[in-house]
């Protein structure tokens, strides 16, 4: 039992730095989720998974990091970002062969946790932070000051948080997963699952692909649906056959089995939509739209701009939205 959750650990971590990498919000909450799960059932952190688990609560933080309101720390003044900066501290201490890689991204996380606070106008809170992260060392002086300095302007938009941006950390993090993904090339859930794949030829993807009616709004929660089974029944196939003779209990998997049978009653129940379009028994509860996301959609656009929805769905703070949804929202807002 202990071996299998290690592999679906290590499986779960690698379609979390895919989707991050990716920039598919939907699929990236929903193995957010199962990472969490699976983490929290640890009852202690297997040495040789300690950068497996201090990544995923990594990207998991990241992802979150201009959410002021969501705590991951029971102390109240640390934000995503904050608590991001001690899992990459620990991660830099499990490796030293990036050295460079590793003060590029520590340094972009400390500039954005003050710069996300000047973005929402504490700047009490602001420099607090900046007390809390810099020492009185000389490598740190230099930053303190510069950051000092632009917390006294007010000003977010001051060339050296410009420079040193958001999206700017987000890429130097999708450098730091390439060189985790060729590292873990041996996971053993994907090894198996390809070797699955090859035998079956086309027949694991078949389905998957098979053609059905649905209208715009539903294309893109259908394809999220379909690579998530697929992801479920190879890892459902890989255990059952490896561990059919051992003790293994059902119980382990079953969650991601029955999530499994469930998503394809929806796929074949998108060949039974109603005239509207929507499937008559796996239709999604239509979710008012609060100020608050209005505002985060907006703020989004200003951002990276009308159309990049993905980036805006991840640097967002949504209520279980996808991209589509904020398309079709952004396009009832500019009526």
């Amino acid at each position: 039992e202990a071996l299998a959750a290690e592999w679906m650990l290590e499986f779960a971590c690698s379609c979390l730095c895919r989707h991050f990498a990716e920039q598919t919000g939907a699929e990236f909450q929903r193995w957010r989720e199962v990472a969490q799960a699976l983490i929290n059932g640890l009852s202690q952190i297997p040495p040789h998974q300690k950068k497996t688990v201090y990544l995923c609560q990594l990207l998991i933080r990241i992802a979150k990091g201009k959410s002021l309101g969501l705590k991951f720390e029971n102390d109240e003044r640390i934000s995503p970002l904050e608590s991001a900066l001690s899992f990459w501290n620990l991660l830099e201490r499990e490796e030293m062969k990036l050295e460079k890689l590793h003060e590029d991204i520590r340094r972009l996380i400390q500039i954005q946790i003050v710069a996300v606070h000047i973005e929402n106008r504490y700047f009490k809170e602001a420099a607090e932070v900046l007390e809390r992260l810099f020492t009185d060392s000389e490598s740190d002086k230099l930053l303190r000051v510069k950051l000092a300095t632009v917390v006294k302007t007010r000003d977010p938009y001051v060339p050296l948080l410009q420079s040193f941006s958001y999206s700017l950390l987000i890429s130097k993090i999708k450098s730091y997963i390439e060189l985790f993904m060729k590292e873990n090339e041996t996971n053993f859930l994907i090894q198996e699952a390809t070797k699955q794949v090859a035998s079956k030829g086309l027949g694991a993807t078949a389905w998957q692909n098979r053609p059905v009616e649905v209208n715009e709004n539903d294309k893109s929660d259908l394809e999220t649906k379909q690579r998530f089974v697929l992801n479920i029944t190879l890892l459902r196939d890989v255990l059952g056959q490896k561990l059919a003779t051992s003790t293994f209990p059902i119980v382990l998997f079953s969650g991601c089995y029955f999530w499994h049978l469930h998503q394809i009653a929806c796929l074949n129940n998108t060949q039974n939509m109603g005239d509207n379009g929507v499937s008559l028994t796996c239709s999604r509860r239509r979710q008012r739209w609060t100020h608050k996301e209005d505002l985060e959609l907006k703020s989004g656009v200003r951002k990276f701009g009308v159309g990049n929805w993905a980036k805006i769905l991840v640097h967002g703070d949504f209520n279980n939205r996808t991209s589509v949804m904020l398309k079709d929202r952004w396009r009832t807002l500019s009526r």
